[in-house]
């Protein structure tokens, strides 16, 4: 399966357009929504576009093909607009031999690991992309955001196809990519 990993959207439909661009062009089989989706935060400035009911209904149109965890920023009035669980602090995917743990950053991340056996660790929160491969295999991938990137760094997401993750500009250029060849 083709999976599309974004992060930190705060609430900027255009950001979100230009992902799900990405997304059907590509013909993925997933969207992986790994926190902050409509709210913008209060240490953020407001987004351009900033429209949260209509990513809420650009996303409930596709809810069947979602996975999404909880960002800091999501709460449960936010659940109340969408028709897909957002409320979770992880999800675990296993795809043809490899294990993707699926999270936001503020409850696990590089320095508080979970206790479950993966090889591919998906995160953002930080807004600061980041894709490398530990010294045990595990490939981290910091997916940065589309809408807030810091650090002097392009509007981001990612690509996991067939054993292979990779990060991307909001245009789908290619900045960096890793082949997860662990097999737990």
């Amino acid at each position: 399966m083709k999976y599309l990993f974004v992060s930190d959207i705060h609430g900027s439909l255009p950001s979100l357009e230009k992902v799900l661009d990405f997304y059907k062009q590509e013909h993925c089989d997933m969207l992986c929504v790994l926190g902050d989706i409509l709210n913008y935060g209060p240490r953020n400035r407001i987004p351009e576009g900033i429209d949260p009911k209509g990513i809420a209904e650009r996303l409930n149109a596709m809810n069947e093909n979602i996975i999404t965890v909880r960002g800091n920023c999501d709460s449960e009035v936010d659940q109340m607009l969408l028709r897909f669980p957002i409320m979770s602090d992880y999800a675990l995917i296993a795809d043809n031999g490899q294990r993707m743990f699926l999270t936001h950053g503020h409850v696990y991340n590089e320095e508080k690991m979970p206790p479950c056996r993966h090889n591919l660790f998906v995160y953002g929160h930080t807004h600061l992309w980041k894709l490398e491969r530990q010294d045990d295999g595990t490939v981290i991938c910091n997916l940065g955001s589309p809408t807030f990137p810091k650090g002097g760094n392009v509007p981001t997401f990612g690509l996991y196809d067939n054993g292979t993750i990779s990060v991307r500009t909001i245009d789908g250029e290619k900045l960096k990519e890793l082949k997860i060849n662990v097999q737990l």
